[in-house]
């Protein structure tokens, strides 16, 4: 990646629409749930979504969500996504979702996935995925990611999918509380784990587990910046601002809506550069 050529590193996007796998519209309720949620219906494509931040100046993590086992939709293919990585690397950082319900046989896929296609990251939901993060069905796909000392993105707080709709779509927000990441960030010390978005209803475990344990950074995206809890942004501005880091989650969010918001949001001039660039730089390894 071109970093220098950034005005910021947006650390989480998703991939919305294959062009390689036709459409399944298997489960479509979740799709129109969300819509109603966010307010948003937006569905670009991988190039349609790359065009743009390739316009804004704007770097971009990219993955889907692998939940075949709990929702039975079909995924995006992480090959897609790497792919578009490839061909857009000055720019562009693929990471891979993989359902930790696949066992061995997604502790291999990871491998392919990082040796063969350059994937440079994993992206977890609990709750979409149905999964504790500490089950111990996840050990063989968190070990290959230790192996290779990548950073792991796991969803937290509230989740708009499955919000609404009948029993909440049978997901459990339960599994997204941040202090679940506990046993995950003791045993396997060379992941650097990323909490995503502000965790509400859990601000403050999340807060406290990244203060604890020095390879839990915490995302922020998903939510504009000028409604972001008190104590985030305090922490952000004084104890973790090495470890805070600019995420949209476009595009549900546009990064030029989450940048205008930051602006006006408390956060310190000096620490601005670090979480809209500089942390995502470390985290990914280009310096």
């Amino acid at each position: 990646m071109k970093h220098e050529e950034l005005i910021a590193i947006d650390i989480h996007t998703h991939a919305e629409v294959s062009c390689w796998n036709p459409f399944d519209n298997y489960g479509e309720e979740y799709d129109r749930a969300a819509d109603k949620y966010f307010g948003s219906n937006r569905r670009p494509t991988i190039e349609e979504t790359v065009a743009y931040y390739r316009e804004k100046k704007i770097g971009l993590v990219m993955f889907t969500v692998d939940s075949e086992s709990q929702l039975g939709r079909r995924r995006i293919p992480n090959e897609e996504i790497c792919e578009a990585a490839q061909k857009n690397s000055d720019m562009m950082v693929a990471f891979a979702s993989i359902d930790p319900h696949k066992g061995k046989m997604g502790a291999r896929e990871a491998r392919r996935l990082i040796e063969e296609h350059g994937v440079k990251g994993f992206k977890f939901h609990p709750t979409v995925q149905g999964f504790l993060p500490y089950d111990k069905m996840a050990w063989p796909l968190y070990e290959v990611i230790a192996e290779h000392k990548l950073p792991a993105i796991f969803h937290s707080g509230h989740s708009g999918i499955g919000s609404g709709m009948r029993c909440g779509g049978g997901l459990r927000l339960q599994n997204s509380n941040p202090m679940l990441l506990e046993d995950v960030a003791i045993d396997f010390p060379d992941i650097q784990i990323v909490i995503a978005h502000p965790s509400w209803p859990w601000q403050d475990e999340a807060l406290s587990l990244a203060l604890h344990k020095p390879n839990v950074w915490i995302d922020l995206s998903g939510w504009s910046p000028k409604y972001f809890p008190a104590q985030l942004v305090q922490y952000a501005n004084t104890l973790l601002k090495d470890r805070m880091l600019f995420g949209s989650d476009y595009p549900l969010i546009t990064p030029e809506r989450w940048m205008a918001d930051f602006k006006e949001a408390g956060f310190k001039e000096k620490v601005q550069p670090l979480i809209l660039k500089e942390n995502a730089k470390r985290l990914l390894g280009f310096v």
